[in-house]
């Protein structure tokens, strides 16, 4: 079964926290939802995708979504460009 999400988004859909460790299920679902936000074959930089991440929390530090995302192995990272881990990234236009 599939956590919600909506105890942890504002009324924009903004991500508002991260749950606990006891939550770990929900934090699951944040991420599957942060990972939407990057295109399928598209790379990013940092700041780029920091910025994703930024527009769509209100939270203070991007770069521990990133690093979480990261470490879930829903993101992969390579010379200091990101994409989604479910498909590597083509040439860059």
């Amino acid at each position: 079964m599939t956590k919600s999400i909506a105890d942890f988004q504002d009324e924009h859909g903004r991500i508002t926290g991260w749950p606990s460790d006891r939550r770990r299920a929900h934090q699951l679902a944040i991420l599957d939802y942060l990972t939407g936000l990057f295109e399928p074959g598209v790379s990013y930089d940092q700041g780029q995708a920091e910025q994703i991440l930024a527009d769509h929390t209100t939270m203070d530090d991007p770069s521990f979504l990133l690093t979480e995302l990261l470490d879930g192995d829903y993101l992969a990272t390579e010379d200091g460009l990101y994409w989604r881990a479910d498909g590597r990234p083509g040439v860059r236009g």
